[in-house]
C-alpha cells in the first residue's frame, strides 16, 4: 500500500471550484497507485465565515486570555467543517470519504492549548479507514489532550499534522497544496524573475522558513526531516511540477545559493560597556532579555559592545527593560534581515566578500553580518530591502534556477 498524505490549505478548500481542483488531484493520486489521505485547513481567509480568525472574533479578549482550552475547540471547528464538507464534494464524485478530528486520526498532544506538543501518534484508525477503499479526509491544526480535551498546534499548524501523519502512515511523501507554484529563488512580488526552485533539502528550506518565506511551517520540515519523508510543496490552481524536499537538495544544481529571503521591521541594538559602567546589569542584559521572553538575533559581542537584532513588535517591552535596568543603549529602526542561502556554499571561500562587494557597490549600507554553513545573513535599512534582494538575485544568477 503507498500512502500519499495531500495537505490542502485554507485558500485551496475556499470555494466549490477550487474543492473541485481539489478532488482532480485526489483522483489524480489514485490513477497513480496511491492511497490518498487528505488534509484540510479551514475554508478561506479572515472574513470569510469559517476562517479561524472569523471565529475568533465571535468571543471576548477576555475568553481568548483567561480560557485557552476554550479558544482552541473554537478554533478547531473551521477544519471540522471543512472535513464535511469536502466529504460531501468527495461523494458527489462517486467516491467514499470519511471526515475524521485530529484526535480520530490518532494525533495526540500535552495540554498546552494554543501550541501544543505532540506526545504520541497512533495511525490504526486511518488505516482501518483506507483498508475499507475510503478515503480520509482530516482536520488539520488540531489533536486531543490525554485529558480528552481538543488542542491546537499552532498557526499554520495544518502543515504539522501533515507532516505527522506522514509519519505515522509511513507515507510515500506529503504533498502540501497551496496557492504558490512552490518555493522561489526570491519572493515574486519583490524580484520579476524569481524562479522556482525544483529540489531542495530540509536544511535549506528549513532556513526559508524560519527567516521569513511562508511557503511551509518549520515544524513539519522538522517533523519530515527526521523522518526522512519527502515533503512537496506544490500549487492547486495549476499542474506546475512543485518543489521536492528531501535530505540532499537538487545534487545537479552548479548554483552555490539556493535562494533569498528576508524578515521586515528588525530594530538594531547597540549596548556600548563604556555608556554604561559600574552598572552590573550590563553584564547579565542578555539572559534578561531571555527571561522577559524577549527573543534576539544576528548577536555580536564584543569586549566593550553588545549588538544584536530585535523584532519590531518587541521594542516598547524591551524599551521598559533597559530603563528599569538603568542601561543605556542606541538604536536603528527599521531594519531588514536578508538571508541568503544554500547549502552548497559550505567551504566555498569568497561568498561573504562577494555580497559584501556587491551590495556596498550599489550604495547599501551593510550594518551587521552573521554566517552559517547554509546561510549568510546581512542587515540593511528597511528602505534598501528590495533592491538589495534584487542585486544579490541577479550577482548570484538566480534567475537562471534550473
Amino acid at each position: 500500500m503507498k500512502i500519499l498524505v495531500q495537505k490542502f490549505g485554507g485558500t485551496s478548500v475556499s470555494t466549490h471550484e477550487r474543492r473541485i481542483m481539489v478532488i482532480d488531484k485526489i483522483i489524480k493520486a489514485q490513477k497513480e497507485g496511491y492511497s490518498p489521505v487528505v488534509v484540510v485547513s479551514a475554508m478561506g481567509r479572515k472574513g470569510e465565515p469559517y476562517a479561524t480568525d472569523t471565529l475568533l472574533s465571535l468571543v471576548s479578549k477576555k475568553l481568548k486570555d483567561k480560557n485557552p482550552l476554550s479558544i482552541d475547540l473554537l478554533m478547531s471547528c473551521g477544519e471540522i467543517i471543512s472535513t464535511v464538507v469536502m466529504t460531501d464534494e468527495l461523494l458527489e464524485k462517486g467516491i467514499d470519504a470519511v471526515p475524521m478530528t485530529g484526535g480520530q486520526a490518532g494525533i495526540f498532544t500535552d495540554d498546552s492549548y494554543n501550541n501544543a506538543s505532540v506526545v504520541n501518534l497512533d495511525g490504526s484508525k486511518v488505516l482501518e479507514v483506507i483498508k475499507q477503499g475510503k478515503i480520509p479526509v482530516i482536520a488539520g491544526f488540531q489533536g486531543l489532550s490525554d485529558k480528552g480535551f481538543t488542542t491546537t498546534l499552532g498557526r499554520g499548524g495544518s502543515d504539522v499534522t501533515g507532516a505527522l501523519l506522514g509519519v505515522s502512515l509511513k507515507a510515500e511523501q506529503v504533498e502540501i497544496y497551496t496557492d504558490v507554484d512552490g518555493i522561489m529563488t526570491a519572493d515574486p512580488r519583490i524580484v520579476s524573475d524569481a524562479s522556482l526552485i525544483e529540489e531542495i533539502s530540509y536544511n535549506e528550506v528549513f532556513q526559508f522558513a524560519d527567516q521569513g518565506a511562508k511557503v511551509v511551517h518549520p515544524r513539519a520540515i522538522e517533523i519530515a526531516m527526521k523522518e526522512n519523508i519527502p515533503l512537496v510543496i506544490k500549487n492547486t490552481l495549476s499542474n506546475c511540477k512543485g518543489t521536492m524536499i528531501n535530505n540532499i537538495g537538487d545534487i545537479n544544481l552548479d548554483n552555490i545559493i539556493t535562494g533569498i529571503t528576508h524578515m521586515s521591521n528588525r530594530i538594531q541594538i547597540k549596548v556600548s560597556q563604556n555608556e554604561n559602567k559600574n552598572n552590573t546589569n550590563y553584564t547579565t542584559l542578555l539572559g534578561t532579555l531571555a527571561d522577559n521572553s524577549i527573543s534576539i538575533d544576528l548577536i555580536n559581542v564584543f569586549p566593550e559592545e553588545s549588538i544584536f537584532t530585535i523584532d519590531g513588535k518587541d521594542y516598547d517591552k524591551f524599551d521598559s527593560i533597559m530603563n528599569g535596568l538603568n542601561l543605556h543603549y542606541s538604536h536603528i529602526d527599521n531594519c531588514s534581515k536578508i538571508a541568503i542561502i544554500g547549502s552548497r556554499m559550505r567551504g566555498i571561500p569568497g561568498v561573504m566578500a562577494k555580497i559584501l562587494y556587491s551590495l556596498n557597490s550599489e550604495n547599501i549600507k551593510v550594518l551587521q553580518t552573521a554566517d552559517s554553513h547554509t546561510t549568510i545573513w546581512c542587515l540593511v535599512e528597511g528602505d534598501f530591502t528590495e533592491k538589495a534582494i534584487n542585486v544579490l538575485h541577479k550577482v548570484f544568477k538566480l534567475g537562471e534556477h534550473k
